[in-house]
């Protein structure tokens, strides 16, 4: 081994403290580099992928049969930014029965389908994909998209028929296959013969129409899709475009969930970067300041100013090179679970952490370790050599003098006050170290404030803060018979069960006559289209004051009677629409137009939601029944007695009653917290091992005056508490800057996070800091601080005068 090899392993295996503080660092910064590069390909490859090897729509448009002819639908594949088409399809909207999820066979509304009519899967535009079965090829067929036929049972959809119960001569359609269409431009296919023969002729039914599919010159945000879209509007007459899908609201929909980790991870990365740099600076610039007498000697025996540099680099190398080989371990590791998230978007599944995102973490991280521990070795590497002899180790005669005559005026223990101006004799390892603490204090609140954001998305998505719940029994339905009854065969499997929707008028009376009530509502839910989109959606109706459900509120308000509707914020976007706007509903043949009073903060994966007063769709859906009801009970009743005394009543009714509550956390959420409490952790140790590092630093040289001090009659616990107040305004200091920084991040974050998974986040969800909150978060920097010198502490306490005394 070379002499500079020598000079590098002994450095890093005195230097344990250093050495470990590195490699952590260097852990740290890869391990959220892997998770944040990982959770970013993997939240936009699957799509991007799909998209481009489909020749995904970049719009999907609905024009009306009734204003437009199809010569006049097909011209414009030439309007202006328009590169490629297909079309027109006809298009219908069906209301499709067929066998439920439960593979029982009973009957099951499958709610309304935009259903195509196209004669092959191929085609410039949108190129479907078959999961399963063939095409159609005849009338009578359909072919399925992917997420339709996971309603049908398990059995597989392929064979499955589906009844069309409200057309004439309730005509039914076999399901010969299943696709996927990364546009996401239908609910299922047919022939064109067949959309020609379902399309209504009624004036009571909503009429059909075509579909055309584009791609354009440019498309890459919503002011290009919108000036697209006004070009293809333009080339038709007025109205006849009834809405559009632009690509941009399918791929936001398809990466919602990922979404929601990417500023979170991005905003941890820098942290565990920026510490990391810091970090390894200050403990290369301390192992300079601790050995400049060595490095005199170095210099001495002939070593030139460009190897010590690179002795100083090295002995910082080598336990970054093991740190950055951990922590993409623990960031694969880390990541796998979270990316099987994603599996299930397009059928793809994600392997793991590409080799790429691996080799740019660690390749980064040894090359910030390197620039960094460069610079900071270049001072020794400056050192004359008579200068590194006779000053060796100690610090400059006459730095910090002043503060420690301050510290002497305060009515303060001796040990405290000389602990309390260590700092100010190395002022530039001191601001370090308050950066430190800075990071990891800033660390701390930020992940508080996440998780406490997080917390209040969740209580949003739950939205239930009643006190009890009626929900419908499920019974055999009654043309069925009993078991053992005539007719029936009791070694027979079992018969389809169906929910008892209760008569209103007598669950309402039953509440009203208990004591204890008081206020309820009722909820029914049903799928309906929206003109101008495709896909069903679903719509909530409710009776009674439903306005303390506990939806957040985002703008606007409750709705306040029929023909008012209250919507998400991705409801808005995929349609076009605004506050104020209407929109029309198509509910079983009948168009309902809605208008839009308010928009709520809804964080489910079902983006199309529409909250209304069940009397909007009375006209549309006569025997529309809640389904369920909420209940609030009056202060001090008896929880526990009233459930037992509703339940009596509302049994015969086919109504089981029982508490209300929430359905706990979902998986996101869960996984958010968990990364939040991993790389808080993380940061905090690294933080507090810079503290550690800094005090070893401090205590070493000034060991002879720990000497002088003890011989003078200093006992142990007043040496603990010189060093502890060494790092005690530091703490502080960092405490009370780091606050407002961590305050300020996850102000910046968590809206980020709401954007990115389509979601306007209202002020309540973003502001959850309390003042007492933000003073104890203020004593974590003090906290971090004491953890950090806690150790050296002990050390300097247990030395022994006479070795302290003989150290140079």
């Amino acid at each position: 081994m070379s002499a500079l090899g020598r000079v590098v392993r002994s450095g890093v295996g005195r230097r344990r403290v250093q050495t470990l503080v590195t490699g952590l660092a260097t852990m740290m910064a890869v391990t959220a580099s892997v998770l944040g590069g990982s959770l970013l390909v993997a939240s936009n490859a699957p799509f991007d992928s799909a998209f481009a090897a489909q020749h995904g729509a970049q719009l999907v448009a609905g024009f009306d049969a009734g204003r437009a002819t199809a010569a006049q639908v097909s011209a414009t594949a030439h309007a202006a930014g328009v590169t490629a088409a297909s079309g027109p399809f006809l298009t219908v909207l069906i209301d499709p029965s067929g066998p439920s999820a439960a593979g029982t066979g009973a009957a099951a509304d499958l709610g309304p389908m935009t259903v195509v009519g196209r004669a092959t899967p191929g085609g410039a535009v949108d190129d479907v994909g078959l999961t399963a079965g063939r095409w159609v090829n005849r009338p009578g067929q359909i072919v399925l998209s992917a997420d339709q036929a996971d309603n049908l049972g398990p059995g597989g959809p392929v064979g499955s028929t589906l009844h069309l119960s409200g057309l004439p001569g309730d005509p039914a359609l076999t399901v010969v296959g299943v696709a996927r269409s990364v546009s996401a431009s239908a609910d299922g296919w047919v022939t064109p013969a067949e959309a020609a023969a379902l399309t209504p002729s009624s004036a009571s039914r909503a009429a059909g129409g075509y579909q055309m599919l584009y791609r354009f010159a440019a498309a890459a945000d919503t002011g290009q899709v919108a000036a697209d879209r006004a070009a293809v509007a333009a080339a038709v007459p007025a109205g006849a475009l009834t809405g559009v899908r632009s690509w941009l609201n399918t791929k936001q929909g398809s990466d919602r969930n990922t979404a929601l980790f990417i500023p979170f991870l991005i905003a941890f990365g820098i942290l565990g970067v920026a510490m990391s740099v810091l970090i390894v600076g200050n403990v290369v610039a301390g192992a300079v300041g601790t050995a400049t007498r060595r490095i005199g000697i170095l210099k001495a025996l002939g070593f030139t100013p460009g190897q010590v540099v690179r002795a100083h680099m090295g002995q910082a190398l080598v336990p970054a090179a093991v740190g950055t080989a951990l922590g993409a371990v623990i960031g694969d590791a880390l990541t796998v679970p979270v990316l099987s998230a994603t599996n299930q978007l397009y059928g793809t599944a994600s392997p793991g952490v590409d080799w790429w995102v691996d080799l740019a973490a660690v390749g980064g991280a040894l090359g910030l370790t390197a620039v960094t521990a460069w610079a900071a070795a270049l001072r020794a590497g400056r050192l004359r050599t008579v200068e590194a002899l006779a000053v060796g180790r100690t610090p400059r005669p006459g730095r910090g003098r002043w503060a420690t005559r301050l510290a002497a005026r305060l009515p303060l223990p001796r040990p405290v006050s000389l602990g309390a101006a260590h700092p100010f004799a190395r002022p530039a390892r001191s601001a370090a170290l308050v950066a430190a603490i800075v990071f990891g204090t800033a660390s701390v609140t930020f992940a508080i404030g996440i998780s406490g954001s997080l917390s209040r998305i969740q209580a949003a998505k739950d939205h239930d803060h009643s006190d009890v719940q009626l929900l419908p029994q499920y019974l055999p339905p009654a043309s069925s018979g009993a078991a053992g009854a005539p007719g029936t065969d009791p070694g027979s499997a079992p018969r389809a069960t169906a929910p008892v929707a209760a008569d209103p008028g007598a669950v309402t009376a039953a509440l009203d006559s208990l004591a204890g009530t008081a206020s309820y509502y009722g909820t029914a839910d049903t799928q309906v289209g929206v003109a101008g989109v495709t896909g069903a959606s679903a719509v909530f109706a409710f009776t009674g004051d439903a306005s303390r459900a506990g939806w957040v509120m985002v703008s606007g308000g409750w709705f306040h009677g029929p023909g008012q509707a209250v919507v998400p914020t991705t409801f808005l976007t995929a349609t076009g629409t605004r506050l104020g706007d209407t929109v029309t509903l198509e509910d079983h043949g009948r168009a309902v137009p809605v208008r839009i009073v308010g928009v709520v903060l809804d964080p489910h994966t079902q983006t199309m939601e529409v909250l209304t007063d069940l009397s909007t769709l009375s006209a549309a859906e006569p025997d529309l029944r809640p389904m369920t009801y909420s209940v609030l009970v009056k202060h001090g009743t008896n929880l526990t007695d009233y459930v037992h005394r509703l339940d009596t009543v509302v049994g015969p009714l086919g109504l089981t009653a029982g508490t209300g509550g929430s359905g706990g956390r979902s998986g996101t959420v869960l996984a958010l917290d968990a990364l939040t409490a991993a790389l808080t952790l993380m940061l905090v140790a690294t933080a507090a091992m810079g503290v550690l590092n800094s005090v070893v630093l401090d205590t070493r040289e000034r060991v002879h005056d720990l000497g002088v001090h003890k011989a003078l009659g200093m006992t142990p616990g007043q040496t603990v508490g010189m060093v502890l107040s060494s790092v005690a305004v530091i703490g502080l200091l960092g405490g009370a800057v780091g606050v407002p920084v961590g305050a300020a991040l996850q102000a910046l974050v968590v809206p980020a996070m709401g954007r990115g998974a389509g979601l306007v986040l209202p002020a309540s969800v973003v502001d959850v800091y309390r003042l007492p909150e933000l003073l104890l978060l203020g004593l974590g920097g003090l906290l971090i601080a004491a953890l950090g010198a806690l150790l050296p502490a002990g050390w300097a306490a247990g030395t022994r005068t006479a070795t302290a005394l003989r150290t140079e």
